[in-house]
């Protein structure tokens, strides 16, 4: 019988795939991207090859430590123009299936929503199409929700896939931890086990009256809806409209007094004034990510008095945030992010 069935697409070790597809001598190695491609520089591992993961190497590590875990890793630059180029090839190929609703997440994944009789045949089928076309793997989970097609895919990596439905999602993911549900991290689930709610299936039948209590009346719900896997059960293909556009860098030198933070987050000011002025909406309010040495992060931020698009305002404003930290330990990493008065009729 005809259905409607969500399907998520996500590409297999995206960005190493893509340099394995130029350096297919590297095939079989460990090969990790990030930074310049220098381990002895400050950056982070963007997408490591599976070998390269069975070291322990994961998305978001410095890679000083992916070298120290794998010594004979190859460490490749991030080349964005690259992999820009594969992610619109496999968007394209995806929105050429027929019928297909697409629903673009980032780069390397998407929700697709078909109508089939046959959903595993589809996913089938569009996994041949993105490699004829692209040259590369991807994973897919298909489900009645958003959320059980995103959580099957992980079932079926590599190049597989998986199915979870209404009717198997309490069998499958009920025993797990609150942290294997998509959006759930330590924080999150560290809140819950104060409330007594340690797994999936404690979560699904949670009273809504204590999640309410503990996470406010709009995210309590919503909470527990998570836990039974609920939600939209099809992709919204409307064109994004970013909020926010933002800028960081990590600096291979401290900066060790104010002058160079503040020089430094004009740099950043200016870049995202840049970028917001294609988006033609105004900053509203300005963000300030700041990680001091050695690994401290903090994240403040301020609304402006005044819409603008003025990078000395942001400038100011982001060192002003700065100057309240009142911390004067050496500053590793900066990040200025602007968010923009909503386009007219909202998001």
């Amino acid at each position: 019988m005809t259905r409607r069935w969500v399907l998520h697409v996500d590409m297999d070790q995206f960005l190493a795939a893509v340099e394995l597809l130029r350096r297919p001598e590297l095939v079989g190695r460990p090969v990790v991207v990030g930074g310049r491609g220098d381990p002895t520089e400050r950056a982070v591992v963007s997408t490591a090859s599976y070998e390269a993961r069975e070291h322990g190497i994961r998305s978001g590590m410095p890679l000083r430590v992916a070298a120290r875990r794998c010594p004979d890793a190859v460490f490749l630059p991030v080349d964005f123009p690259v992999y820009e180029d594969a992610s619109e090839r496999v968007m394209d190929t995806l929105r050429g299936w027929p019928g297909a609703v697409v629903q673009v997440l980032g780069w390397d994944e998407a929700f697709v929503g078909v109508e089939s009789d046959d959903a595993e045949a589809v996913a089938s089928g569009l996994q041949a199409a993105v490699l004829e076309r692209t040259g590369l793997h991807c994973s897919i989970g298909i489900g009645d929700s958003l959320v059980r097609a995103k959580t099957a895919t992980d079932f079926g990596k590599p190049r597989g896939t998986y199915v979870l439905t209404r009717e198997t999602w309490p069998e499958v993911m009920g025993p797990r931890p609150t942290t294997a549900l998509w959006g759930v991290g330590k924080r999150i689930a560290t809140r819950l086990e104060r409330v007594g709610i340690s797994t999936v299936e404690q979560l699904a039948h949670a009273d809504d009256a204590v999640l309410q209590a503990e996470f406010g009346p709009t995210s309590g719900p919503r909470l527990s809806e998570l836990g039974r896997g609920g939600g939209a059960d099809w992709p919204d293909d409307s064109p994004w409209v970013p909020r926010a556009r933002g800028r960081e860098t990590t600096y291979q030198e401290d900066l060790v007094s104010p002058e160079q933070v503040r020089a430094a987050l004009a740099e950043l000011a200016a870049r995202v004034v840049e970028d917001v002025g294609a988006e033609g909406r105004p900053v509203q309010r300005v963000f300030l990510k700041v990680r001091f040495v050695p690994f401290f992060t903090y994240h403040r931020g301020r609304k402006l008095a005044v819409p603008t698009t003025d990078p000395q305002v942001l400038a100011d404003t982001a060192f002003e945030l700065y100057e309240r930290l009142d911390d004067e330990r050496p500053v590793r990493l900066l990040g200025v992010r602007g968010e923009m008065v909503p386009p007219p009729g909202g998001y």
